[in-house]
């Protein structure tokens, strides 16, 4: 399988605010040197750099104003006299102003911000571009008649909804990797996230539209982050009703549960006969993450891209989270070693 990776990920590590203090954040460049040495050492196959892409293959998944913040972020932020990661200092919740846009930077960061995890850093711009021209070289060779590739995306992207960044997410890569396809061609695309966590960017992308069908497995949220999106009853709206299908389960969830849960979400897949596939492969399900509370082991990741590749359908996989860096390559790598070995 061919992988795509860039190595302007290093450009970006910052800090969050979890558990009530300022650490430095779980998503870290170890985690992508993992996987690309798991990939070269199995001899998955070969390896190629990023293709540069135009600002507008951004867009098509994200808003106009949105990207802009990314691009300045750091330079507004800098320009107060700070030097530090910046991180948001107010949200508008409930009753305060959702829609206007504000003026300064520490609003700019809370009204584009969901949680306290995504900061920005002198190089998170590079690195958040890069990794989504990443999705879409390895979505453009497929789209040119591949079967599959992986994308080593970093940073991640499945929290990044149309105009807001968090969980460690800037950019959406699957979301941008689909929307390439519909440009070029594809009348429907099926995304599959089996991240430990919702896909809560990607649902909102997507939620009104018929033309990408988005499923999701993943932890409660009445226990599991995001917290306030994953439940079953979200399906879509408006002409997206039915295109939505989210599969919460429960804490301690081992195999034989995920396994029946992705063989119906698989079923609900071919029924509704994508063009092509982007799973974002999260492998934060494996029993010895450290910020998730699920029971799969390495092996079987193996049995998991078997299931995925059942289907036959031209599939990315675009790398998404998993914490436990000691093991991230192993369960990436077998997911991929899986999907290739049921041809």
């Amino acid at each position: 399988m061919l992988t795509v990776f860039s190595s302007k990920h290093l450009l970006h590590h910052g800090s969050e605010l979890k558990d009530g203090a300022i650490t430095p954040s779980f998503e870290n460049p170890q985690r992508a040197e993992t996987i690309l040495a798991r990939v070269q050492s199995t001899g998955l196959g070969e390896i190629i750099g990023e293709r540069e892409f135009d600002r507008s293959c951004y867009i098509a998944a994200h808003s106009e104003r949105y990207v802009t913040f990314l691009e300045n972020a750091w330079t507004e932020w800098t320009a107060t006299g700070k030097t530090h990661d910046a991180l948001p200092l107010v949200w508008p919740v409930r009753d305060l102003a959702i829609d206007q846009e504000p003026g300064f930077i520490d609003g700019k960061l809370g009204f584009y911000a969901m949680d306290a995890g995504a900061p920005i850093t002198a190089g998170t711009w590079k690195a958040v571009r890069s990794s989504a021209n990443v999705a879409l070289t390895a979505m453009e060779t497929i789209i040119n008649g591949g079967h599959s590739a992986f994308a080593l995306c970093r940073p991640p992207g499945h929290h990044a909804a149309r105009e807001y960044m968090g969980g460690y997410c800037y950019l959406n890569n699957a979301a941008i990797a689909a929307e390439r396809c519909l440009s070029r061609g594809a009348k429907r695309v099926a995304v599959l996230d089996v991240d430990f966590h919702h896909g809560n960017g990607t649902q909102n992308i997507f939620y009104d539209r018929a033309n990408v069908f988005f499923v999701s497995l993943h932890g409660d949220p009445h226990v599991s982050y995001p917290y306030f999106s994953g439940f079953a009853h979200e399906q879509g709206i408006d002409q997206g009703t039915g295109f939505t299908a989210n599969y919460p389960l429960a804490k301690g969830t081992g195999w034989d549960r995920y396994r029946e849960a992705l063989k119906n979400a698989l079923d609900r897949i071919v029924t509704y006969k994508p063009d092509f596939l982007i799973v974002s492969l999260g492998v934060d399900t494996f029993e010895d993450d450290p910020i998730s509370h699920f029971r799969l082991t390495s092996e079987d990741f193996l049995r998991m891209g078997e299931q995925i590749a059942s289907i036959r359908t031209p599939t990315l996989f675009v790398m998404e989270g998993g914490y436990m860096v000691d093991e991230i390559g192993i369960n990436a790598v077998n997911t991929l070693q899986g999907f290739e070995n049921n041809p």
